[in-house]
């Protein structure tokens, strides 16, 4: 037996399981495309798929519902990928380990993909349906939206006849999100230029940070070991000759990383003063966290009279200096709605490919300008350290409409049912909403869904009854588009 069987909505659940059986990360999305390409097939229901993998489905309308407008059922194919230290999943190979805990959706050890799974299976349940009144229905499948937004990039929206587009890619019941921040993905590229040499070769690893979404957390101060390791290795290099051999973490630039590891070598003997200061500083973290990051730690491993190919001190000074003095976090707040960051810097990844190290970062702002802007002062921080700077996949936010008869019939239907008036706002994380209304102007969207905390970390997990209420919420909108 399947291990969400017993849940409700039945459809909902039995679908997403099946989603969640097949691997999808981000940019590896085919096989998931394609299931949902069957999924339409074997009902006799029109489909489209693109070569970015994209599925357009339509379903016509339910009897009294035949004239009336589409409406657009929106979700992303991808998930983030990420495990725990000790777990030896292969998201290119198997599907995620599911169970069910104090009413919520978990997979062991990962991520659970409830972002954006949850609107895939509501999506597939309408369209299954056979007894649930709506209008025509089309059900917009996008790819890559985690990095870069891709999919939504490359979707062709004059396919879709519908103007009103439902978005399931929130994760707090109870809100209706009608805005959106827009975001630029920044890389600077060091050559280390390495050279032989023999010394103390030592291993720095800062580990067990929480994470999170570096959007809809971002304000709450979360630990960042790439910047934990800049900070280190900036206090390190004050009083020793550091050469860098390889800076490696993170897992996305949308996600706050978890952890970093450094490679360094070093004078012999000076592993005992070097230990002394990596837990100075963790002392001082610990402070300055008070206690919000409890499971961090910060280790140092050394193994004498090793020959490694390190880049030159003045080179590991530049690398160390841009670490170090990166923006990081939230950068300005809204001026229209308090308490909103308006602007942030996330850097989320740094890797190696030969001897060219990568920091990844990216840059979210509701105002066009100053996303320029602090991408901008990444492009003048890269050169005055020597750095290399690209930005790509930029894509623009999704401003508030004073006028939404889709939102009108959004927030009638929730009063209705629930006897008060849920929560309209904009938020600093992307959607892809913003892409869309830059390709269609006349779309009117609004973005809902079910409780997912903790998305993107290995905590991330699905409320069940949330997402009953808020399926039921769903087909409650629909039979009131006519």
């Amino acid at each position: 037996m399947a291990v969400l069987d017993n849940l409700e909505p039945k459809a909902v659940f039995h679908f997403f399981e099946e989603l969640c059986s097949i691997p999808h990360g981000t940019f590896d999305t085919k096989r998931i495309s394609d299931y949902c390409v069957r999924f339409a097939k074997e009902r006799g229901l029109e489909v489209l798929q693109d070569e970015a993998n994209n599925v357009i489905i339509r379903k016509s309308g339910t009897e009294g519902y035949e004239g009336s407008d589409p409406v657009i059922i929106q979700g992303h194919l991808d998930m983030v990928c990420d495990k725990t230290e000790d777990s030896d999943h292969d998201f290119t190979k198997d599907g995620l380990d599911l169970y069910t805990e104090e009413g919520f959706v978990k997979a062991r050890n990962t991520t659970l993909g409830g972002d954006d799974g949850i609107a895939i299976a509501m999506a597939l349940a309408l369209l299954d349906s056979k007894d649930i009144p709506h209008p025509p229905l089309e059900a917009l499948f996008t790819t890559d939206e985690e990095t870069g937004m891709g999919g939504a990039m490359a979707a062709d929206l004059t396919l879709l006849k519908g103007t009103k587009l439902i978005n399931i890619d929130s994760e707090e019941e109870g809100y209706l999100t009608c805005g959106c921040a827009g975001g630029i993905t920044c890389r600077t590229s060091f050559a280390l230029d390495p050279q032989p040499d023999k010394g103390l070769a030592v291993k720095l690893r800062i580990s067990g940070l929480k994470g999170g979404h570096s959007g809809a957390e971002i304000h709450m101060q979360k630990g960042n070991a790439l910047k934990l390791m800049g900070q280190l290795l900036h206090r390190l290099n004050r009083d020793a000759v550091l050469r860098l051999v390889s800076l490696e973490g993170g897992s996305k630039e949308n996600v706050i990383a978890m952890d970093c590891t450094a490679t360094l070598l070093v004078a012999e003997g000076s592993l005992e003063k070097l230990e002394k200061e990596a837990q100075a500083m963790k002392e001082t973290w610990d402070v300055e966290f008070m206690g919000d990051e409890p499971g961090l730690k910060v280790t140092v491993e050394g193994a004498q009279g090793q020959e490694l190919s390190a880049a030159s001190p003045e080179r590991t000074t530049q690398i160390i200096d841009y670490l170090y003095l990166m923006p990081i976090g939230a950068q300005a707040y809204s001026r229209g709605l308090a308490g909103l960051v308006e602007t942030s810097l996330n850097p989320g990844v740094a890797s190696m490919k030969g001897d060219i190290l990568t920091i990844h970062a990216l840059v979210r702002s509701s105002v066009d300008s100053k996303k320029e802007a602090l991408a901008d002062r990444l492009r003048t921080l890269a050169a005055l350290c020597g750095g290399d700077f690209t930005a790509d996949s930029d894509y623009p936010g999704w401003m508030y409409k004073e006028h939404s008869p889709l939102r009108e019939i959004m927030v009638d239907t929730y009063r209705q049912m629930y006897g008060e008036d849920p929560k309209v706002i904009t938020i600093h994380a992307g959607l892809e909403c913003g892409l869309f209304l830059g390709k269609r102007p006349d779309l009117d969207c609004v973005s809902f869904g079910p409780d997912i905390p903790d998305v993107h970390s290995v905590r991330e997990r699905l409320d069940i009854a949330s997402t009953k209420r808020c399926y039921d919420y769903l087909k409650a909108v629909l039979a009131k588009c006519r």
